[in-house]
């Protein structure tokens, strides 16, 4: 086959010749997506409205909005430097946020930024609640697609070149097989050259024949998408904590991303590298409790000898941190004879002890720093790091069980969720009036594959309160009317305040587990609601050591951790700059004090201080507001000056 090579306007040509009037495309979720070609062919729609395009994708990034004049001054500079002036945003994904989508273009999503659709009409209308594993066989059965779209990196030229599929081979290698199997026809692959992607191995690596057209060297650029790092608050820290308890040397890890990831891996490196203060910190976080039986049957607090393998549908940032302090260090091997061995301690023949890898991930997302750090691997780094098909990471069929269960040996799956029942049951992406905050991904098959594993346990991990208006409500309810994760797969749940352990327990004991780990401001509503429906005896007492889950109690346990500096609010550094984080804390102060009328007065007495200190005005002038020139940048400034002096 002789791959093409085309401009971005011959490609969309290409796709038009082979779909006609009714085009059907597919395009990866997250960073993998070419967005100038996608907008040009969303904007050849948009000028046809005779024509029809549906764009089967997922996770769908795009650049925060701001909400208010005084956050368009801080957004703005920041967003310049992390995603360039002039980053192309999706513009199918900027038109769906505002309710504008033409009639003749459909964008069928499996997967949402967090939060980012909640008010699109049309978006959660052609929303797919599918599990991450499944999208392949869907789309072959159902989606007759045309074409295949995706960011692609290069390594040499000419007919000797190589390609890698990078950070999305999870759908694109498992679609093209299951529309082979079903007798379809094999979608036009076109692949388009990003020279900054990083260029991986294992599965994601191809040759040119992969592609029917590459786009090469004809676009403007498009910075890579990368996530700034994450501030971490102890609440946080507290679930990361006991979450790093539960991890067996040894075993094999699962993680997402976000704040409570970087938590747990944070921990991890604390636990290996300053031991003893994370003992110590571990201790203080139980306030003089017992500590939970769980950590020592299933996990372990020491340093990592045999250290951690990676097993992860999602690789970002964490798992670089954790392989660059020799945590992430257990190698398996795609052969059952050395896996039995190494899992039994027999001896092993060195001779077979080749192209292990320590890490195997389906897509990966993250910082800066992260893509740098995968562009600069060599030698075992590299040849250790397995991109594959998310068929090959999320579960456990097609012929490796045996092999798989060798290497994903005391695996630990740790997941998010918005909402646990006393029951056992999660709620992890959407609402019970149907709208979907983000999608299940490979939540379910990670939680079932925790039951299926020997030595596997499902984790999921939950602040125990959320602000909703100007009311605290507790994320542990009796019941909702959504679930994501049903009661019948409950495993461990991890809050702040502790672990509940639910795995083969009654009703009866799995409520008193998760009220173990509720915040004492609801923990006699709900016992007592559930004492009204059976499920817990008449005479039941809530004991007095669940009355000290407070967020108080807590941070007067770990005060003395954050005085030591070991609980940073940064750990893994900033994106912001200096000025930015000192305005943060002003800005979050004054966001918390508009939204509730009894914080008012504390608003006009900082719009009302007189003057300011002069170290201030480097953080008015970052906001341009130093030399104010309207009345309104006047009030804003001196509201500024003010929440920056009363910000802690």
């Amino acid at each position: 086959m002789n791959t093409e090579l085309l401009s971005i306007d011959d490609a969309v040509a290409r796709i038009l010749q082979r779909g006609g009037d009714a085009v059907a495309v597919a395009a990866p979720l997250g960073l993998g997506k070419p967005n100038h070609l996608l907008n040009a062919l969303y904007a050849r729609f948009k000028a046809e409205p005779a024509r029809r395009l549906t764009l089967y994708t997922a996770l769908s990034l795009d650049l925060p909005a701001a909400a208010s004049d005084l956050e368009r001054r801080f957004l703005g500079p920041f967003l310049a430097r992390q995603f360039g002036a002039d980053y192309p945003r999706l513009d199918y994904a900027v038109d769906m946020k505002a309710n504008r989508v033409p009639a003749n273009v459909h964008v069928e999503e499996f997967y949402f930024m967090s939060g980012a659709m909640m008010h699109a009409e049309r978006a959660q209308r052609e929303y797919a609640s599918i599990n991450y594993t499944s999208v392949a066989r869907d789309l072959a059965e159902h989606a007759n697609l045309h074409a295949i779209v995706q960011l692609v990196a290069t390594r040499g030229s000419g007919p000797s070149a190589r390609y890698s599929l990078s950070c999305n081979p999870d759908v694109t290698l498992d679609v093209i097989k299951a529309i082979a199997a079903n007798g379809g026809q094999r979608p036009l692959i076109i692949g388009v050259v990003h020279p900054d992607l990083p260029f991986l191995s294992g599965a994601a690596e191809v040759g040119p024949e992969f592609f029917d057209a590459l786009v090469d060297g004809s676009l403007p650029r498009q910075e890579l998408f990368a996530l700034p790092r994450n501030a971490v608050d102890l609440t946080e820290y507290a679930i990361g904590l006991h979450a790093s308890s539960l991890v067996r040397d040894g075993g094999t890890l699962q993680i997402g991303i976000g704040a409570l990831s970087d938590a747990i891996v944070h921990a991890l490196l604390l636990r290996h590298q300053r031991n003893a203060d994370y003992l110590a910190t571990l201790a203080a976080l139980r306030g003089g409790t017992q500590a939970h039986p769980l950590p020592g049957r299933w996990g372990g607090t020491g340093a990592f000898v045999h250290g951690l393998y990676g097993a992860s549908e999602m690789i970002m940032d964490g798992f670089m941190h954790l392989r660059r302090a020799g945590i992430l260090k257990r190698t398996v091997y795609d052969d059952m004879e050395v896996e039995h061995a190494l899992a039994t301690g027999a001896a092993v023949d060195p001779s077979k002890l080749r192209n292990g890898h320590y890490l195997k991930g389906a897509f990966y997302l993250g910082s800066k720093e992260f893509y740098a750090w995968l562009r600069e691997l060599q030698g075992e780094d590299y040849s250790g790091l397995a991109m594959s098909a998310v068929s090959d990471v999320n579960q456990l069929y097609g012929g490796r069980e045996q092999l798989d269960a060798l290497q994903r040996r005391d695996a630990r799956f740790f997941n998010t969720c918005m909402m646990a029942t006393l029951l056992g049951a999660a709620t992890s992406d959407a609402l019970e009036d149907g709208r979907v905050v983000s999608g299940v991904g490979g939540q379910y098959n990670f939680v079932a594959m925790a039951h299926a594993l020997a030595g596997g346990r499902s984790v999921l991990l939950l602040r125990a309160t959320r602000k909703s208006g100007r009311k605290v409500e507790s994320n542990i309810r009796w019941n909702y009317g959504y679930t994501t994760i049903p009661r019948h797969l409950r495993d461990v749940y991890i809050t702040e305040y502790g672990i509940a352990d639910l795995r083969g327990r009654s009703d009866e004991a799995c409520v008193q587990a998760m009220l173990a780990i509720s915040d004492a401001r609801f923990v006699d509503e709900l016992a007592a609601t559930a004492i009204r429906n059976g499920k817990l005896a008449r005479d039941f007492r809530v004991p007095d050591a669940w009355r000290a889950n407070t967020p108080e109690a807590l941070a007067e346990r770990l005060r003395p951790q954050v005085s030591a500096g070991l609980l940073p609010t940064f750990p893994f550094g900033s994106d912001f700059d200096a000025t930015e984080r000192r305005i943060l804390p002003a800005l979050l102060w004054l966001k918390a004090h508009v939204a509730e009328p009894r914080r008012w007065p504390a608003l006009l007495g900082a719009l009302l201080a007189p003057g300011g200190r002069a170290e201030d005005t480097p953080l008015l002038a970052r906001l341009a507001l130093a030399q104010p020139q309207s009345v309104g940048e006047r009030v804003l400034a001196r509201l500024v000056r003010g929440a920056i002096a009363r910000a802690k």
